[in-house]
């Protein structure tokens, strides 16, 4: 398997600064890589397969993805509560506070408040522009 440097770049920046992310979607990618007969990966073709992944250009996933668009559209930016976020994706509470919660705080698209999980302006901004798959 050979990745092409600007492909191995896109992944990078996809993966949220984490190495775990970086290579379970190298693993993924090689997966594609694979059942397409394919030896090297360019960019483009890193794009589409990071599409079908349902990962976006900024390293959202479809839980991230699915929790933008809960609390934005279903629940009008909040505040929720993460037992009601948790009932609502079907993940449990700790696992979205360790694991989802960080990276979108980090990424300025969630506040958390004595009254719940609130979506910010840039939240409400990119929701307005992406649809779910």
């Amino acid at each position: 398997m050979i990745i092409a440097e600007d492909a191995a770049l896109e992944i990078a920046r996809r993966s949220r600064g984490t190495p775990r992310n970086a290579n379970m979607l190298l693993r993924r990618i090689r997966d594609y890589m694979d059942v397409e007969g394919v030896s090297i990966a360019d960019k483009e073709a890193t794009k589409h397969w990071l599409q079908q992944l349902n990962v976006d250009e900024r390293g959202f996933g479809p839980i991230d993805q699915l929790y933008l668009h809960l609390l934005v559209h279903q629940y009008n930016g909040g505040p929720v509560g993460l037992k009601t976020i948790s009932a609502a994706i079907g993940e449990p509470s700790n696992t979205i506070e360790e694991v989802y919660e960080p990276f979108l705080l980090q990424e300025g698209f969630l506040d958390r408040t004595s009254r719940g999980r609130v979506a910010t302006a840039r939240a409400i901004t990119y929701m307005n522009r992406k649809k779910l798959p």
